[in-house]
C-alpha cells in the first residue's frame, strides 16, 4: 500500500493528487491522508474537494502501520532497541525522483511539484479534465462571468502576484518575493511578441498591484470573497491565453491547465531558496530573473 500525505494549499494539494492518479493508474493500491499534514498547519485544509474531487482516505490504523508510529510501552522499546521500522519517504529537494513511481509501499510525504510525477497522458488527460472545470460549475456571481468574458475577448495575460504570505517571518526567508522589476521584464517580453495584450491581476496584494500596475490594459480581479473564490481565481487565471506566474504552485496549474499550443508562459528563474526545484519548470516555460 501506498499512503500520500496531503498537505498545503490548494496548488500543492493538486499536484499530490496528481500523484495518487498515476500510482494507480500504474497498479498501486493507494490512499491519502488528509489528517496529518493539517495539524500544525492551522491555515490550511483538505480543499479538493471544492473541485468534486473523491480519494480514498486511509484509515488511523493504516497510517500508524506504515509509519510505525504505534505509542503502547511494547512498540516504544522495541524502537529504542530495534529503531523505527517505517516506510516513510520524505521529499528531499524539489528534484524529480523516478523511484517514486516505482515504490509498492510507502508513506509519501511531499509536494512533488512536477509534472514528471504524473507523465502518462491518460493520467495528464484526467486532471486535466478534473481540475480545468466548466465555469458553470465554479462560478455563481456576475463578476466572475463578466471577467471570463473580457478574459475571451482579447490577448489575454495572467498575472499573479504572490506577497503577504511570503512576507510573514515563517517563509521570507524561503521564498522569494517576486519583485516590480521581474514583472517589468516579463509584460516587456509578452508585449514583444503580443502588442496588444491586456493584463488580468490576481493577486493578495492588491493596493501593491494598483500601484505598480497602471493602465487601460491592466484589468485587477477582484471577485468576491467565498468558499470556492479561490478555485474561480484559478479557472479563470487559466482561461487566460498566456501566463506571467510566481513562484507559486497555484499559478503553475493555471498555466498548465492552459493546454493552448501557442501560449506563452513567464516563471521566475529562482523559485525558493531551501532547495533545488529544476523538475518545476516545463519545457514551455520561459525563465526570467527576480531582480
Amino acid at each position: 500500500m501506498i499512503i500520500i500525505q496531503l498537505k498545503g494549499g490548494l496548488g500543492n494539494q493538486m499536484f499530490q493528487y496528481a500523484l495518487y492518479r498515476e500510482l494507480i493508474h500504474r497498479g498501486r493500491t493507494v490512499k491519502i491522508d488528509d489528517e496529518t499534514g493539517f495539524v500544525n498547519d492551522k491555515l490550511r485544509v483538505p480543499v479538493l474537494d471544492r473541485f468534486g474531487v473523491e480519494y480514498e482516505r486511509a484509515t488511523r490504523d493504516e497510517i500508524v502501520k506504515m509509519t510505525d508510529s504505534r505509542m503502547d510501552i511494547f512498540s516504544r522499546i522495541r524502537r529504542k532497541l530495534t529503531g523505527r521500522k517505517t516506510y516513510r519517504i520524505d521529499e528531499q529537494e524539489g528534484i524529480f525522483d523516478p523511484k517514486i513511481l516505482e515504490v509498492e509501499d510507502a508513506y509519501l510525504v511531499g509536494y512533488w511539484q512536477s509534472e514528471k510525477y504524473f507523465p502518462t497522458p491518460e493520467v495528464a488527460r484526467l486532471i486535466q479534465e478534473t481540475f480545468g472545470k466548466r465555469p458553470q460549475e465554479i462560478m455563481h456571481d456576475s463578476v466572475s462571468w463578466s471577467t471570463l468574458q473580457q478574459i475571451e475577448c482579447c490577448e489575454s495575460v495572467s498575472i499573479h502576484v504572490r506577497r503577504t504570505d511570503y512576507l510573514d517571518a515563517e517563509h521570507i526567508n524561503i521564498h522569494n518575493l517576486c519583485s516590480e522589476q521581474y514583472y517589468k521584464n516579463a509584460i516587456s517580453l509578452v508585449r514583444q511578441k503580443y502588442p496588444n495584450a491586456v493584463f488580468f491581476i490576481f493577486t493578495d496584494d492588491k493596493e501593491w498591484c494598483k500601484e505598480h500596475f497602471k493602465g487601460h490594459n491592466f484589468i485587477n480581479v477582484e471577485l468576491q470573497e467565498g468558499e470556492n473564490s479561490d478555485v474561480a481565481d484559478l479557472l479563470l487565471m487559466s482561461r487566460c491565453k498566456h501566463h506571467i506566474i510566481a513562484n507559486s504552485s497555484f499559478s503553475w496549474w493555471s498555466a498548465w491547465l492552459n493546454d493552448a499550443p501557442e501560449k506563452m508562459i513567464i516563471a521566475p528563474e529562482k523559485w525558493i531558496n531551501n532547495k533545488r526545484m529544476d523538475d518545476i519548470y516545463t519545457d514551455r516555460m520561459t525563465k526570467v530573473a527576480l531582480q
